[in-house]
């Protein structure tokens, strides 16, 4: 039936898509395009410990001090009192915003003395609660953990089934977002127990704890959000003391300009064969196996920083502070004294303190604070250990994108297995994400050892692509003349050139040379 309105035909209804809130959750709103849709429920899925209840409680705070927006949080497992202690940990007094008026935490959690559940399942009083709070306090958020512990409470889980898609219903019809959250038992397997997606289709996201290797890698995936995009994927996630912390990598965007601005190495052959010096934004990766001279380089880049004035971090992770300072003075380097002045800064932790994103934090946090013109992480391949290759490379994007974004020179170091002999640089899985490779490595000349130095790759420069022999001495690095006479330099079998062949290469290269000028 068409209206007889001839308004309404000329004027129809606007059409809008689907509008999101921001939950303000670090990383979260990039990774969802935008936050939560409005006015929807979005179902949080994830094993014991995963940080569900810390993401519904983050979103109700986060709403409350971001937007001045009131807040119910239902609780169906924890006491009121629980929910309040956990987040005061973390620097949030909810007591403060119940007792202003913007928060109403509803206690739905099982009677602690256990006694049985008499009668028919019915969630209808529970929904009238919720419904006059939400009208109560204008509240725009709503936060149910979990509905699982609801589930366990009573056997038919069908009639729960039932009730649950009442609420869900109702929370839609007043326009409330709301987060709700639930257990599954496995990391990868069925979204939820007990069917519970079924009726929450519209939103879900899933956060995972998995065993990867020695460590535990937390991360955040979401399934889906109907009628609108996201990104696709598992995204790593950290919790801090300011609460969860994702990393969207993905999702950066190096806006920044490259710069065409040169720094010193701090050795002043090695800048001669990088066509003047690094890039200021660039990364730098030095490769090699252990003892052959890639923290001394790294010290010479710091030293050269604070020397200008400039303040440098160095993050270690094999070597102990007093080991860092030992060998750097034996160089002539003082730390120590680097540190005092307030131009240097040197974190040393064990790799397997903590979880990749654990240590991706810590970096930021401290740059953040330093504010750095240089950092080193010295080195990448102990932080490669007991993590999978994907884990390992999220790490190192995240590092990577975030010197770059705040226009830091990065100096990373990677220790190679290969004592001797070519190695592939692309086993480290990083090679692409670095602008400048430095191979160092051992060769034998004449039956004796020695290091060689090659500037494998510099991106958007022309570089020295000789092989130099590299010495160090109490005054530090010295990089000496190409191995000349010398072929087969990378396999570390190298092989002395005659003198017939190289008057015959010297022939042909003549000869060429006046064909180009006939």
């Amino acid at each position: 039936m068409t209206s007889s309105n001839p308004t309404e035909q000329r004027n129809p209804p606007q059409l809008t898509g689907v509008q999101k809130i921001r939950t303000m959750i670090e990383g979260f709103d990039d990774i969802s395009h935008g936050g939560l849709p409005i006015g929807r429920t979005t179902l949080v899925s994830g094993t014991s410990g995963t940080g569900k209840t810390l993401i519904a409680v983050q979103f109700i705070y986060n709403g409350i001090t971001q937007f001045d927006e009131a807040g119910v949080f239902v609780t169906f497992e924890e006491s009121p009192a629980d929910i309040i202690k956990n987040a005061f940990s973390f620097g949030w007094d909810l007591q403060k915003f119940i007792d202003e008026g913007k928060l109403f935490i509803l206690d739905a959690s099982p009677d602690p003395e256990g006694q049985d559940v008499v009668g028919n399942f019915d969630l209808s009083a529970l929904i009238e609660r919720i419904q006059y709070a939400i009208r109560k306090y204008k509240a725009k958020r709503v936060s149910i953990d979990s509905v699982t512990a609801v589930f366990q409470q009573y056997d038919a889980a069908s009639v729960v089934r039932r009730e649950i898609f009442r609420l869900v219903a109702r929370l839609k019809q007043v326009g409330a977002t709301t987060i709700m959250t639930t257990e599954r038992i496995e990391e990868y397997g069925q979204v939820a127990r007990f069917g519970v997606e079924e009726f929450v289709s519209d939103n879900v996201a899933i956060v995972r704890n998995v065993l990867e290797g020695e460590r535990r890698r937390r991360t955040i995936e979401i399934l889906k959000l109907r009628g609108t995009t996201h990104m696709k994927g598992e995204y790593p996630f950290t919790i801090t003391n300011q609460g969860i912390n994702i990393f969207p990598l993905g999702a950066m965007r190096l806006t920044q300009r490259s710069s065409n601005v040169r720094v010193s190495s701090g050795v002043k052959t090695l800048d001669e064969m990088c066509g003047g010096g690094f890039f200021k934004d660039s990364i730098i990766l030095a490769t090699g196996a252990t003892g052959t001279g890639k923290t001394l380089l790294v010290s010479k880049f710091l030293q050269e920083a604070c020397t200008r004035g400039d303040r440098a971090i160095l993050f270690a992770y094999e070597e102990s502070r007093a080991q860092l300072s030992r060998n750097a003075y034996s160089w002539g380097i003082d730390f120590e004294d680097l540190e005092q002045k307030g131009l240097l800064k040197i974190i040393c932790a064990y790799p397997e303190s903590a979880g990749l994103e654990d240590h991706l934090q810590i970096i930021k946090s401290e740059i953040a604070e330093f504010k750095p013109s240089r950092i080193a992480i010295d080195s990448l391949s102990a932080l490669a250990r007991g993590v999978s290759n994907n884990a390992f490379r999220q790490f190192v994007i995240g590092v990577t994108g975030f010197a770059k974004q705040e226009e830091i020179t990065g100096f990373f170091t990677n220790t190679t297995d290969q004592f001797m002999g070519s190695h592939s640089i692309t086993d480290s899985h990083i090679s692409t994400i670095t602008d400048t490779i430095i191979m160092l490595q051992y060769v034998e000349i004449r039956g004796e050892m020695s290091r060689a130095l090659n500037v494998f790759k510099m991106r958007g420069s022309w570089h020295d692509k000789g092989i130099r022999e590299y010495t160090i001495s109490d005054q530090g690095p010295e990089i000496k003349d190409s191995f000349r006479n010398f072929e087969r330099i990378i396999s570390g079998s190298p092989t002395r050139v005659a003198v017939d062949e190289k008057s015959d290469l010297s022939r042909i290269t003549k000869g060429l040379r006046s064909e180009d000028k006939g």
